[in-house]
């Protein structure tokens, strides 16, 4: 097998980010979605048909290489070492049924499950994010990020930084224990053992809570539930853009892209290693997505 070409991956990604973008924008108002699980996890007609028009053009292109994606995924179809594009044809899905312009098509290529390119494309605000490992990563492929520049900012703290959080769709159970209580310590006041960070949001999509963190518009992302094509595209831009991605949990510097708990941090002149001892923290109990 030939070595990939990784920039003109990059740029395959990008025309067919934009030919997804076409699709979710004129999408008909009624979606018609279907419940996956339940009323928190949701599939439509466009998720199914982006997927398709993805993966039909790079098998075409590229047969040698493997694709993953979310809605052809089955539990006997694991990610393997193999060079293989993780695709998320839309991340988002309830911000797109709602109108809520936080949706996007993530679309990203691994060598040995590790993130190498990564295009994350959100059609309603046309804002595009991408990056190849070692390339730098960039928004609308002129700025540079993080938006900052080459020195962003130190990382002083829980109490000064912006949080992303997901509610997710595993509302009930230990891992669904474990969120909450942790989102009460991380938002409590100090007086009542908490962090009291300065605030928390929730974009409704991991790919674009992670390109947040790597422009440096979120100083912290932490998920634990969401899957490998929601994070892969992503995990490479903010690589580049000078950030880390950790274990969900406490004491995992390293975690693999299929591994289902994040925490992400931006980059930063000095601090990331403090503040993601400071948040492993306040975590209350351990996630179990991934074991």
């Amino acid at each position: 097998m030939a070595t990939p070409n990784l920039n003109e991956i990059h740029d395959t990604l990008i025309d067919l980010a934009f030919k997804a973008g076409e699709i979710i924008n004129n999408a008909l108002p009624d979606t018609g979605p279907d419940s996956k699980k339940n009323s928190a996890d949701l599939v439509t007609q466009y998720d199914r048909a982006v997927e398709t028009m993805i993966s039909t053009a790079l098998k075409e292109k590229y047969p040698d290489y493997a694709f993953h994606g979310e809605e052809t995924y089955t539990p006997t179809t694991p990610l393997t070492t193999a060079p293989t594009f993780i695709i998320d044809p839309i991340d988002g899905t309830i911000n797109f049924i709602h109108n809520f312009p936080h949706a996007c098509v993530s679309l990203g290529f691994a060598i040995n499950k590790i993130p190498t390119v990564g295009v994350v494309y959100n059609p309603s605000t046309q804002t595009l994010y991408s990056a190849i490992k070692g390339q730098g990563a960039f928004k609308n492929r002129t700025t540079r990020l993080p938006l900052s520049g080459t020195t962003p900012a130190p990382l002083t703290g829980l109490s000064n930084a912006l949080v992303a959080i997901e509610w997710g769709s595993d509302r009930g159970g230990a891992n669904w224990g474990v969120k909450t209580r942790t989102f009460e310590r991380l938002g409590a006041d100090k007086s009542q053992g908490g962090a009291m960070v300065r605030s928390f949001r929730s974009l409704g999509s991991a790919a674009l809570n992670i390109c947040a963190v790597a422009e440096g518009v979120v100083d912290v992302y932490w998920e634990g539930g969401c899957w490998e094509w929601d994070v892969c595209a992503g995990w490479v831009i903010l690589g580049e853009a000078g950030g880390v991605i950790v274990d969900g949990n406490p004491g995992g510097w390293e975690v693999a892209v299929d591994g289902r708990r994040y925490l992400a941090v931006r980059g930063a002149e000095k601090g990331q290693r403090e503040i993601v001892e400071e948040f492993w923290s306040y975590i209350q109990g351990r996630l179990t997505y991934g074991n």
